[in-house]
């Protein structure tokens, strides 16, 4: 009988409390223990993987015995998942002596165990000490009683997917007692202008302003170090009076949410009464616990139709993940994506380095790759005689007399959205986000990823350049300078009419989608919004607006004349719709229908042209005096907080280079003796003396580890005052420089000297075609609900192209509509835009 040999055995041990078990899925692919070969978890670390060929039963990839090669980790658990039959889940909820359950009534959710039985199997990998490749795969029979009692520690430690979902939710803020019975006196509507800046005598400062909940009192927030915040005035409100929990203003979402602070507890909190306590001052939100979904029916009424197949894979929502879902299903509809990350599914597992799969964001996001365009996940979901019991959400409604319609069960992204938004303030919680700022957070991540690897990155085919033109009214001296983005941010102009006898409710496109006007009930009446041209949008961003300047040449105060337009333009435009609007200090959403040109968006009138023959630049502006290098707020904090004084606080983070409370603590308990403590910190007298300074190497090791010289890394982080993230943005927003001391600058005028080398292409015609796009519903970009449409056709050389429209509304994929006009009905309210250039 095959064992576990003895010295083999000594060296296994259960799984600590802080380790990570994934015995749910393989780490670098989507096969699970509901799959039919099951998944083995690594009984030395834990690592899931899909297991080898056993029984006649294999998976596709064989990530299990990769895994195995690269660590000679032999032992392993087999689990694997079933329903149980649902006569089983009938006795069971007998035996439990459970009442009827009646029309309307809520049930409970089975638990796992109630509904799933689980297979465990002890496998190993035998032979092979020269070569693992030609190690046996084998099933261990003698499984003696520590064996037993690894497999069920196994079983019975928290999953990844569940710590990562705790640890969602531990960052979530709670109520305190005196968010729940704060008492208002009688309300008192307070006027805009009341709301414009901080009410002390002697202040006045406009931003970071907080709204006392109590009188309505407006302060500002306290001062932070490094500068800026506010002057304390709210804080000092709240030793005055005693009121104390206020509401920070910008914040405020018509779902229901904004920032509240109660300086009582010295803490955020959530106000469980918001929407009331703001009803007292005047200032309205929309009613909370709204439902918004979107039809799985097309614009005749019928149901859309489900699609399966590679490239057609869904998304499961994992709780408020919509977000992250619509933005990959549009990012991965993109051909240089696609290439890109099925290349590295197959390539990269053979190289990586990093010993846990689930933290190297290569394989994540080749196994998202994988999963979406495989198409071994988009299957239809059958569902077993037990979901009838244990409740399945995967089936569309339908009539008696027609068959149901199943869905696809999808994928499920929860290793990618843990290490995605590891130590992101909101990317790691629970919340619904922004889409667009998501967007920009995973382009990013690329980019670092990629650049620490020293592969090709593919978000070069985003990047664009603007050109900001300055002209003095007076002297008329110009000035141009160019800006590198990858998102464009358009506001929407919202031109409204009343509508007194149409009859209407609150519209938004369909997810199948005909487009419909939208109104906004407004008591007794009924608001139009008109629909804008996309075109015209582009125009009111690239004409000239005034603004008020200190000219050098003129060495006073005037009335400038600043336009933007594109320097270069992108391979892919990403375009995000801005239709926000600040009603009574709250920014609402409004539904103003876009008119997207379908396959052909001229971007080539909105060129910029640069100095022109005749135009006289302006002379440089007058530096400013050096400030103090910035210190990261919440960093001071802790370490004040701990009782260190302040000088001390800011000469830990400044020789430690900025690199957190955790880091500066350590180095203060090492340094607290020295005689120099509480000396002053040396003055930073010009940007030359703030350069001479050399960042710590230890700063310099971690800027290096993401694929960056040495000189790169030192530069960068003189520049940024030893922030590592700070000089890891700044060395991508300067992807030229090499870190050598800069040269005297060159003329970029008319005259000659070499222009900088800018994001994507000065090749006109620009012409678009609309690609995918991201729609949303619901009041607020931080609540609602977020789907993808994707366009599956090929363009051809004059934009047109066959094929159809697919819409990505989490794990359920369907054909959204079909034909040339199909944008024109499903696009109009869509938040994100992702256009594709075409080529003559």
């Amino acid at each position: 009988m095959t064992a576990v040999p003895a010295e083999l055995l000594t060296a296994l041990q259960p799984p600590r409390p802080s380790q990570t078990v994934y015995r749910e899925e393989c780490t670098q692919c989507f096969d699970s223990h509901d799959s039919a070969a099951g998944v083995d978890v690594c009984l030395h670390c834990f690592n899931g993987g899909c297991p080898p060929a056993i029984n006649g039963v294999e998976s596709a990839n064989g990530h299990g015995r990769l895994h195995f090669e690269r660590t000679g980790h032999r032992v392993v658990v087999n689990i694997q998942r079933r329903r149980k039959p649902a006569s089983e889940l009938r006795r069971n909820k007998r035996d439990s002596n459970e009442p009827p359950v009646k029309k309307l009534a809520i049930r409970e959710e089975p638990s796992e165990a109630e509904k799933y039985d689980f297979h465990t199997q002890v496998r190993m990998y035998t032979g092979g000490e020269g070569d693992r490749a030609t190690a046996q795969y084998v099933v261990v029979e003698q499984v003696d009683e520590k064996l037993s009692g690894l497999v069920a520690a196994v079983l019975s430690a928290m999953s990844s997917a569940q710590r990562s979902e705790v640890k969602a939710w531990e960052e979530e803020i709670v109520p305190c007692q005196h968010t729940r019975e704060l008492v208002q006196p009688e309300p008192k509507k307070l006027e805009p202008a009341g709301l414009a800046s901080c009410a002390h005598a002697d202040c006045g400062l406009t931003s970071n302003l907080w709204l006392c909940l109590t009188c309505g009192a407006l302060g500002c927030g306290r001062q932070q170090y490094g500068g800026g915040g506010g002057n304390g005035h709210a804080l000092k409100h709240t030793s005055d009076t005693g009121h104390p929990v206020a509401v920070k203003l910008g914040t405020i979402e018509p779902d229901g949410s904004a920032d509240v602070y109660c300086y009582a507890c010295d803490d955020a909190r959530i106000d469980p009464n918001l929407a009331k306590h703001l009803a007292n001052f005047g200032i309205e939100q929309v009613e909370q616990n709204r439902t918004f979904d979107f039809a799985m029916t097309g614009a005749d009424g019928k149901e859309l139709e489900p699609l399966f197949g590679p490239g057609l894979t869904g998304m499961k929502n994992l709780g408020n993940s919509c977000y992250m879902a619509s933005s990959l299903q549009s990012v991965f509809s993109l051909p240089i994506f696609q290439d890109r990350y099925l290349t590295s599914f197959v390539i990269h597992p053979q190289t990586c380095t990093n010993p846990s799969p689930a933290t190297c964001f290569e394989c994540q996001m080749s196994k998202i790759a994988d999963g979406l365009l495989s198409g071994r996940y988009a299957v239809p979901h059958v569902p077993e005689p037990s979901d009838a019991l244990a409740g399945s959400d995967n089936q569309a409604p339908a009539d008696a007399d027609k068959p149901r319609v199943h869905f696809q069960e999808g994928i499920r992204p929860a290793m990618f959205k843990a290490l995605v938004g590891k130590d992101h303030a909101e990317f790691s919680t629970m919340r619904q986000q922004d889409a667009g700022e998501f967007l920009q957070h995973l382009l990013e991540y690329i980019r670092r990823a990629s650049k620490s690897l020293g592969v090709e990155e593919p978000t070069g085919i985003f990047g664009f350049a603007v050109e900001e033109r300055l002209e003095c009214s007076q002297c008329h001296g110009v000035r141009y300078k160019t800006q590198n983005e990858e998102l464009l941010s358009l506001p929407v102009p919202v031109k409204k009419r009343e509508v007194m006898d149409i009859e209407a409710t609150p519209g938004e496109a369909s997810a199948g989608g005909e487009a419909r006007t939208t109104y906004e009930q407004d008591k007794d009446r009924k608001i139009e919004y008109e629909p804008v041209q996309l075109t015209d949008c582009l125009s009111n961003l690239t004409s000239p607006t005034e603004t008020e300047y200190k000219c050098p040449a003129c060495d006073a105060k005037v009335t400038a004349v600043k336009s933007t337009r594109f320097s270069t333009f992108p391979d892919v435009l990403l375009v995000n719709a801005a239709r926000f609007q600040l009603d009574g200090w709250v920014p609402r959403k409004v539904d103003v229908p876009v008119v997207v040109p379908f396959t052909d968006l001229d971007m080539s009138p909105f060129v910029g042209k640069g100095l022109q023959q005749g135009e006289n630049e302006l002379p440089a502006d007058k530096e400013d005096a050096p400030a103090e290098p910035q210190f990261d707020a919440e960093a001071m904090n802790q370490l004040t907080g701990m009782g260190f004084p302040e000088i001390r606080a800011k000469r830990a983070l400044l020789a430690t280079g900025h690199n957190g409370a955790e880091v500066a603590m350590n180095w203060l308990f090492e340094h607290m003796e020295d005689p120099d403590i509480d000396d002053p910190l040396p003055a930073a007298t010009s940007s030359a003396s703030s350069a001479a300074a050399d960042p710590s190497p230890e700063s310099i090791s971690t800027v290096c580890e993401m694929g960056f010289t040495p000189a790169q890394a030192r530069k960068a982080l003189r520049e940024t005052g030893g922030s590592i993230e700070r000089a890891v943005e700044w060395l991508f927003s300067h992807p030229d420089d090499d870190g050598s001391d800069p040269a005297p600058a060159a003329s970029t005028g008319a005259g000659g000297g070499a222009e900088k080398k800018l994001p994507g292409s000065k090749d006109l015609p620009a012409r678009y075609r609309l690609k995918a796009f991201i729609s949303h519903k619901g009041p607020s970009v931080h609540s609602g609900h977020y789907v993808a449409h994707v366009w599956t056709g090929q363009a051809d050389s004059t934009g047109g192209g066959k094929g159809g429209w697919v819409l990505f509304n989490d794990e359920k994929v369907v054909r959204a509509d079909e034909g040339e006009q199909a944008a024109e009905r499903l696009s109009p309210f869509a938040y994100v835009y992702v256009f594709e250039r075409v080529r003559e």
